[in-house]
Parts: structure tokens; sequence; C-alpha cells
């Protein structure tokens, strides 16, 4: 009768092919979790807005916040001189980081406000950075009151908060971003008899 005798095992040497590959499949694995473990926790220093910051807002440090976050840093600005003293051209929500494409030199920016001066109740929508259109309402004929839209899709810059200018009959003043082009009809509309109105655009 024969007895099978079990093999018995060889400690690996250092020059097996198997272990060295093993060890550099390793030393690969815990090299790519590193690389992946610090692209996940790279932030950069970025501006985000403290408030709502409509178009036309000459950017100054009480608008800005540092933070950090994980963002392309070619597509936000991380030097707050840089920020200081350029124009909002599209309104940045309150907390929104403020991205380079959003602000402009001041040279470039076309839009002027106006104050808009309405004795028609203000929609509670009317606030700093809201979309409006103004109305202007004169005389016609036979003495019917007749209403042209003279300005649309315009940025809300300020509201007067003024208590005493809510009053039945009050006039209120809203300060409005208008186009270049449009700045002299506005003004001749303000000069004019007419009643100017500011209409709140519904959202979706």
């Amino acid at each position: 009768m024969t007895t099978a005798v079990a093999g018995r095992l060889k400690r690996p040497s250092w020059s097996d092919p198997r272990l060295l590959i093993g060890i550099v499949l390793i030393a690969v694995s815990v090299a790519g979790v590193v690389v992946l473990l610090r692209q996940a926790d790279e932030s950069h220093q970025v501006y985000q807005a403290v408030g709502t910051l409509p178009a036309g807002t000459v950017l100054s440090s009480e608008h800005l916040a540092v933070t950090s976050a994980r963002v392309d840093p070619d597509l936000y600005v991380q030097d707050a001189d840089a920020l200081l003293g350029q124009v909002v051209a599209r309104t940045v929500g309150a907390g929104e980081l403020v991205p380079a494409s959003a602000v402009v030199d001041a040279d470039d920016f076309d839009g002027r406000p106006i104050a808009i001066v309405t004795s028609s109740p203000l929609s509670a929508a009317v606030e700093p950075g809201a979309i409006v259109d103004v109305w202007l309402t004169t005389e016609g004929e036979e003495g019917a009151p007749q209403s042209t839209r003279i300005g649309e899709g315009l940025v809300v810059q300020a509201v007067d908060s003024d208590d005493a200018a809510f009053g039945i009959g009050g006039a209120q003043t809203v300060q409005v971003v208008v186009p270049g082009a449009l700045v002299e009809t506005m003004l001749d509309a303000a000069a004019s008899d007419g009643e100017l109105s500011v209409v709140g655009i519904a959202g979706p």
C-alpha cells in the first residue's frame, strides 16, 4: 500500500516574478487611490454674493464673501482686487458663486440706472434682481387713458423702502437698469404728464 505524502509548501522567493507583479499591482492601486483623494479634496478660494446682486451693481467688499469650493478655477475670479469696482452684467443670486462671466469693466457695461417714480402699487415680486416692464399711461382721445409699454425685461436694481412712500396714493421709486439706447425714451417719459407703472413679470 502506497501512502501519498503532501508536498511541502515553498516560501516564495523575492526573485519569484509572481510576487514582484503582485507588489507592483498593490503599489499602483494605492497610488491611484491617493491621487483620487487629493483631486476630490482640491478646492479653490472663490467669492459668493452676500445678497442678491442685480445687474448694474458696482462690486464692493460688502457685496462679497470668501468661500472654498471644488470648482474650475478658470471660471471664477479668485482675486478680490480684480472684482472690486467691476460691474455685475447679469443678476447674481444671494449665496451664488460669482463667475467671471457675470462681471465686466464699468466702461463695458451699457446699462444705466434710472429712477422710475410710480403711484401704482408695486407687486411684492418687484424687488432687487426682479425682471419688470415699464408702462406709460397718458390721456388719449376723448380723455380715455392709453397705456404704452416703453421698457421691457428690465432689471430692478433697488426699490425705495421708505415707509412714507408706501402710503395710500404715495409715490414709490424703483431703480431699473436701462440699456443705453433706451435712456432718452425713459427720461422723456419720466418728464411727461403721464403716469409710469412698473409691472413685474410672472415666473414660470
